[in-house]
């Protein structure tokens, strides 16, 4: 049995502890928050330790795994201190706020011979896991192109104040959720993204960060994908369309999958094998067991901030850039 301690108690902690309850391999033993009753409500709640300091919980539990949740501009610290304590880590997307911080994360995770691991869970839901094995089995002719949308009340309250904050958060939208896209889009197609031309906006009610970006990116291979997103309200829309030169499909992530079939689309089955975050915590099992490197790993998720960084580089210069991939 793996021990797992939980480093943050906000909203997205209680998908971790929720899935790592379905989990007979990994036990969840502790939380950590300096906000002491956010880790004292959600310790009564799974019925774990509570901690206010994180490195305290760690040289006191000594867990196999670390789960960090934290805001964004604090993962790079945590990530390298708890690699150095000897903890395998599964690290909330985005992995940093800038690649050279995923490097660093990296050295540490590589010198300390530990599992990172970035939650992209874009991987595990079987709509998508679907959708990609149609686009690698070229069934429905060349891909021409990705155009992948979501609009979203980014600034509605229950959203924490730290994200509309770029010190703490990296950005806004683009960061938070852009970064989901970018992923979908190098994941369906096993590419990286390679150049960006980009333009965000500053609408926001609160904060200094975007809400909303537009983005036009190829792929190292060549396809040609936008980002449209808005969190200015509005009616919501998460949707991926994948075009062919044969076909279509059209991906809504956790709700499901559609093929054309004579000028019209059809929904194909998609059976949810297990939520997406256990399927995320048996990866990383598998690459601890196995001694080998997890799907979502530092260097991939690095790429991921590489892309999203190009976008702000773009709107600030009005250019095309370059993704630095390296």
């Amino acid at each position: 049995m793996y021990k797992a301690a939980i480093i943050g108690a906000g909203a997205i902690s209680s998908l971790h502890l929720q899935a790592l309850a379905e989990m007979k391999e990994i036990e969840a033993v502790a939380i950590a928050d300096i906000d002491e009753k956010r880790a004292t409500d959600a310790s009564a709640q799974h019925h774990i330790r509570a901690y206010t300091d994180y490195r305290h919980m760690v040289d006191i539990e000594r867990p196999d795994i670390v789960v960090i949740t934290l805001p964004h501009n604090l993962h790079k610290d945590c990530a390298i201190w708890c690699a150095r304590s000897g903890c395998h880590i599964l690290l909330e997307k985005p992995m940093a706020i800038y690649a050279y911080e995923c490097d660093d994360i990296l050295q540490a995770a590589n010198d300390s011979r530990v599992k990172l691991m970035v939650g992209h869970t874009q991987h595990y839901f079987a709509e998508n896991m679907i959708a990609k094995k149609i686009v690698q089995s070229g069934q429905l002719g060349k891909l021409v192109m990705i155009n992948d949308v979501r609009h979203v009340d980014y600034y509605a309250a229950s959203r924490p104040n730290w994200f509309f904050e770029s010190a703490r958060s990296g950005g806004g939208i683009a960061m938070n959720l852009g970064s989901h896209a970018v992923d979908k889009i190098q994941w369906l197609t096993d590419s990286k993204v390679a150049q960006v031309k980009a333009s965000v906006s500053h609408y926001g009610a609160k904060g200094d960060v975007e809400g909303s970006v537009t983005a036009f990116v190829k792929t190292d291979q060549g396809v040609p994908c936008t980002i449209s997103q808005s969190g200015y309200g509005g009616v919501h829309r998460d949707e991926t369309e994948i075009i062919f030169t044969q076909g279509m499909l059209k991906l809504r992530t956790g709700v499901g999958l559609w093929i054309s079939e004579a000028g019209e689309y059809r929904q194909l089955e998609a059976v949810q094998a297990a939520p997406p975050f256990v399927l995320q915590y048996r990866d990383l099992l598998g690459s601890i067991r196995t001694d080998t490197i997890p799907e979502c790993s530092g260097e991939y998720s690095k790429s991921v901030i590489a892309a999203v960084q190009a976008m702000y580089a773009s709107h600030r210069s009005g250019q095309e850039v370059v993704v630095q991939q390296q």
